[in-house]
């Protein structure tokens, strides 16, 4: 991937899972597996922290699905 395209891709999941909710019509294991795509692709240190962000995020939120 690209450094453009993963830029894209890490400011579309930043804007999305700031938005989302547990009961999203969108399973959350959709965007986990676009937060662990967008993870191994990462190429430098802004871009790993962006993405520990979003890791975190999305845990809050499938830790709330889960209780």
């Amino acid at each position: 991937m690209n450094h453009q395209q993963l830029e894209k891709d890490i400011q579309h999941l930043e804007h999305v899972i700031s938005h989302i909710s547990a009961e999203d019509r969108i399973p959350l294991s959709y965007w986990r597996s676009r937060v662990d795509s967008v993870s191994g692709a990462v190429r430098v240190p802004a871009q790993a922290s962006r993405v520990k962000r979003l890791n975190a995020a999305l845990s809050a939120l499938e830790e709330r699905q889960k209780g």
